[in-house]
Parts: structure tokens; sequence; C-alpha cells
């Protein structure tokens, strides 16, 4: 029987370096865009139509999105705002950390110079009982995984 278990993905936190987090502002409720890919332009070779040659460029990275349960004293919406309304953008390097049973981290996404590029609240309903979500939208350079 083998002793190894797939980690599960609800158990995470994001740290935010360099501004001063606030109690709760490492928790989110998901975390996306922790993806890369591989751009490719296509040369045809002068006499060969059967195929083009592929060759890569670039990587390329999309945002991040981090959502969470609505915070009024947050660190972190302090500097999203003056990004987005005072045009004051201090990129950040962001960690977000895969933890096992203990709290420790598994595996952990070291995301650089990341600035926020929209900050939304989610839909006020009279009619509905949920928590209010706010979604942070970040562009980012890069990210190195770190076992």
């Amino acid at each position: 029987m083998a002793s190894y278990y797939p980690p599960v993905a609800f158990h995470f936190s994001v740290e935010f370096i360099g501004i001063s987090n606030k109690k709760n502002d490492h928790q989110f409720q998901s975390v996306s865009g922790l993806s890369v890919d591989l751009e490719t332009e296509e040369i045809a070779e002068g006499g060969e139509n059967r195929f083009k040659h592929k060759i890569p460029i670039r990587t390329k990275y999309p945002n991040l999105v981090l959502k969470r349960g609505m915070l009024i004293d947050s660190g972190v919406i302090t500097w999203c705002r003056k990004a987005l309304e005072d045009f004051e953008i201090v990129p950040v390097e962001i960690t977000v950390s895969l933890l096992n049973e203990m709290h420790e981290s598994l595996q952990t996404w070291r995301i650089s110079n990341a600035y926020p590029v929209k900050w939304s609240v989610a839909d006020f309903n009279a009619e509905e009982n949920k928590i209010v979500i706010e979604t942070l939208e970040l562009s980012y350079n890069f990210f190195k995984i770190i076992d």
C-alpha cells in the first residue's frame, strides 16, 4: 500500500511580501492563474509544404486571481486602492504556499513583481444570504516554484 496521498487544494496561504499584512490578509477562498504557456512562432521552410517549424519565443503568464470574503481593515486592499485610485503602483513579491495537515509548506510559488489591475466586489442582493466576496486580479512577471 502506497503511503503517498495527493495534497488537498483547500489548505493554502498567500503572503504579500513588503505590505504590512493585517491579521487575516493571508487568508483567501481561492487562487487561480498559476499557469504558464510557452509562446511559439511558426516559420515556413521554403519548399517544405508538409509542416511549419514551431520555434519557442517566450513564456506567458496569466493574471493571478485571488478571492476572499471582503475585509474592511486590510493592508492588501489599501495597497490595491493606492494603485487603482491614485496610480501609485508598487510591485511586490507574493508567495502562495500549499500546506499539509501540520500547516507546513509542501510547495511554494514565488510570484515576482505583482501589482493590481482589477479589484471587484460581488453583487449585493437582498434575496440571497451569502458573504460579500472581493476579487483581486494581479498582473505579474513570472513565478518560480520553491520546493
